[in-house]
């Protein structure tokens, strides 16, 4: 019996851009993956929150999003670092294919340390607003 091939670039591209629901997580494991599901739910959960606290600063009410993104793009990296082999002995068992990650992956590990970085500062920085000047600058 053979599985379908799972591809690590794509798996990185998708923890990388939309992995904040979870997408990465449902194309490596199906539906029955609980993070899988916790990534997905942030989103209408956030939806919620800034409905019900109108008013509040985002980055509280969008705090679910926000972290899953963050997670997201940690997982991105651990995913694409991954040697091939070892992707392979995890998520390619029965494919019956090898993978061979070339540039492109190493194009989106660069470009997911940056954007990660970036928010990463971007969130503190706003956390440091917030809490000792009311939210004065934004």
């Amino acid at each position: 019996m053979t599985n379908s091939h799972k591809n690590k670039t794509l798996t990185t591209l998708l923890a990388a851009v939309v992995g904040s629901v979870g997408l990465h997580r449902f194309y490596l494991s199906g539906f029955h993956d609980k993070w899988a599901w916790l990534h997905f739910i942030s989103l209408p959960l956030s939806l919620i929150l800034n409905h019900v606290f109108f008013g509040l600063p985002g980055l509280l009410t969008y705090g679910p999003l926000l972290l899953s993104f963050l997670v997201a793009l940690l997982e991105a990296l651990v995913l694409g670092l991954m040697s091939d082999e070892k992707w392979d002995a995890h998520y390619n068992q029965n494919s019956g294919q090898h993978s061979d990650s070339s540039w492109p992956l190493a194009l989106i590990l660069v470009l997911t340390v940056g954007i990660g970085a970036t928010a990463l500062i971007a969130t503190i920085a706003r956390a440091f607003d917030l809490l000792y000047t009311g939210g004065a600058y934004g």
